[in-house]
C-alpha cells in the first residue's frame, strides 16, 4: 500500500477513483467518448484513452458505494410517489387514499423466535429460552427434519405470481365494493403501488408496499369519491386473505400457496413522526425505511452473494446449517423437469426468490433509468459548461460513445484497500454534510 502511495501516477489513479465514488469493482474500458453538435455537425469535444464506470451492484456485501447510490435513486422514487412535488409527480398525490401494506409468508414449521408481551416483556421461545436479538438460531427450525424445505422454497419462488394475483384481486375488491364492473374499474381508478422485498432471519421474504388509489390517468389524477382509506385497507384485507396459487410437491401433491396470516396495513399520515398513537406512519420515515430494505444485503445468515455454479459452491458456503439447507433444496428440486420454467438453479443463491427487490406500478412515479438519465444530463451539462457552451444547447448535442470493455475491479489488494478508504471518507464527509444542512434553520 506505501508503495501505491509513493507511486508517480497516484494522484491520477486517486482522482479516477474519487470520480467513481470509490466504487469496489469498477468497469474498466478504453475507446473514446466525443460531442457533437447535431446541428452544426462540428465536433464540440472529444476524450480519448481509458475510463472507468462504477459497478452499478446494490448490495451493500458487494459494493458499498453503489449500494449507497442505489438507496438515494430509490428514495426519491418511493418518496415521490408519496409526497409528490417532484419526479413529474403533483403534490395532490398526499390527499389520495394511501396505505402502507406489510405481507408476510406462511409458516412451514416452528421457528426459533423472540416475541414480547403487550406490555413489553419477553416471552419464551418454544425451546424454553429467550434469545439474544443476535442469537444465530433465531429463524432457524425447531425441527429441522419436519420444516417444510420444499414447501418453503416453492413459496419462495412463487411470490412474484402470488404478488401479482393480489394486487388483480385488490382490483376486483375495490370495484365490487364501488358497485362497478371490474372491466370498467380502469375507467373510473388505478392502482398504484411501490413495493420492496425484505429477507426475514427465517430465509423467507416478506414484502412492504406502498398502495395509493388514483384516478384513471394516475398521479395526476384524482381518484373517485368512493375511494376512502377505509374502503383500501379493508379490501387488501379481504385480496390478502383470499389470493392463492396453486402448484404441486415432487411427488405430485397439490400444494396451496398464499400469504401469511401477519398482514399489517397502516394509514399514511404527512406529519414528520414515525408513528402516533393509531399506528400512522409518515411519508418521509417510509420513504427511507422502504429504501433502507431495497439494498438491504442478503448477507451470510441469509444468501450468498453470487449465484451458485456447482454443489461445490454450496459445500463452501459460510452460511447457518437452516440457510445452507434452503439453498440445497432449491439446487436439488431445480434438476427436476416439473420445475424448470422456475428455473430454481439460477436462484439458488437467493433461496428460491426470483424477483426484483424493488417494484412499482407504472403510474406511482418516476423510474430507475429517468434518474440515471437525469444524473447523465448533469454530467453532461457540468462538461458543456466547462467548455463554455449554454446549457441551453443541451438538446442540440449528441453524444457518440465507443468503448471496449477491458476489465473490472483493482489491479491488487493495495488498490482495494486504498480505494474502500477513499469510499468510506467520501461517504462519512456526504452523512456530515447532510447532518448539517437538516441542522439549519
Amino acid at each position: 500500500m506505501a508503495a501505491r502511495l509513493r507511486a508517480g501516477d497516484y494522484q491520477d489513479w486517486r482522482a479516477r477513483v474519487e470520480a467513481i465514488g470509490g466504487c469496489a469493482k469498477p468497469i474498466r474500458l478504453v475507446g473514446g467518448s466525443t460531442l457533437v453538435h447535431a446541428l452544426t455537425g462540428k465536433v464540440v469535444d472529444e476524450y480519448g484513452g481509458t475510463a472507468w464506470v462504477p459497478c452499478g451492484n446494490r448490495r451493500s456485501t458487494v459494493c458499498p458505494t453503489c449500494s449507497d447510490r442505489y438507496a438515494a435513486d430509490a428514495f426519491h422514487l418511493i418518496r415521490a410517489g408519496l409526497s409528490g412535488g417532484s419526479k413529474g409527480v403533483p403534490e395532490s398525490v398526499t390527499d389520495r387514499p394511501r396505505a402502507f401494506v406489510t405481507l408476510t409468508p406462511p409458516s412451514f414449521g416452528a421457528v426459533h423466535n423472540r416475541a414480547f408481551s403487550a406490555a413489553g416483556r419477553q416471552r419464551r421461545c418454544p425451546c424454553g429460552e429467550r434469545h439474544h436479538e443476535h442469537d444465530p438460531r433465531i429463524g432457524t427450525p425447531l425441527d429441522p427434519a419436519g420444516y417444510d424445505y420444499v414447501g418453503a422454497v416453492l413459496w419462495q419462488a412463487h411470490t412474484g405470481v402470488l404478488w401479482h394475483r393480489f394486487i388483480t384481486r385488490l382490483r376486483r375488491e375495490l370495484a365490487k365494493q364501488a358497485g362497478i364492473p371490474i372491466r370498467g374499474f380502469g375507467r373510473v381508478a388505478r392502482l398504484s403501488y411501490g413495493k420492496v422485498a425484505e429477507y426475514q432471519r427465517r430465509g423467507l421474504v416478506h414484502f412492504h408496499a406502498v398502495v395509493r388509489l388514483d384516478g384513471p390517468e394516475g398521479a395526476t389524477d384524482p381518484p373517485p369519491a368512493w375511494a376512502t382509506p377505509e374502503l383500501l385497507a379493508e379490501c387488501v384485507r379481504l385480496a390478502a386473505a383470499t389470493v392463492v396459487v396453486k402448484t404441486v410437491r415432487p411427488d405430485g401433491e397439490p400444494l396451496r400457496l398464499g400469504w401469511g396470516g401477519q398482514v399489517d396495513i397502516r394509514p399514511i399520515t404527512r406529519e414528520y413522526e414515525l408513528e402516533d398513537d393509531d399506528g400512522r406512519i409518515s411519508e418521509q420515515r417510509l420513504a427511507g425505511y422502504i429504501a433502507k430494505y431495497a439494498t438491504k444485503g442478503t448477507g451470510k445468515t441469509e444468501a450468498a452473494d453470487r449465484p451458485i455454479r456447482s454443489q461445490l459452491d454450496i459445500d463452501h458456503l459460510r452460511l447457518s446449517d437452516h440457510h445452507r439447507r434452503m439453498i440445497q433444496t432449491a439446487w436439488d428440486l431445480g434438476e427436476l423437469d416439473q420445475y424448470e420454467p422456475l428455473n430454481l438453479r439460477r436462484w439458488a443463491h437467493m433461496l428460491g426468490f426470483r424477483g426484483h427487490f424493488l417494484t412499482k406500478s407504472r403510474a406511482y412515479s418516476t423510474t430507475f433509468k429517468t434518474l440515471r438519465g437525469d444524473r447523465q444530463a448533469h454530467r453532461l451539462a457540468e462538461r458543456l459548461t466547462a467548455l463554455g457552451i449554454p446549457t441551453d444547447e443541451l438538446a442540440d448535442i449528441t453524444v457518440i460513445n465507443d468503448w471496449e470493455f477491458t476489465g473490472t475491479g483493482y489491479a491488487d489488494d493495495a488498490e482495494r484497500e486504498l480505494a474502500a478508504a477513499i469510499a468510506d471518507r467520501t461517504r462519512q464527509a456526504r452523512l456530515t454534510r447532510h447532518r448539517r444542512e437538516q441542522d439549519q434553520p
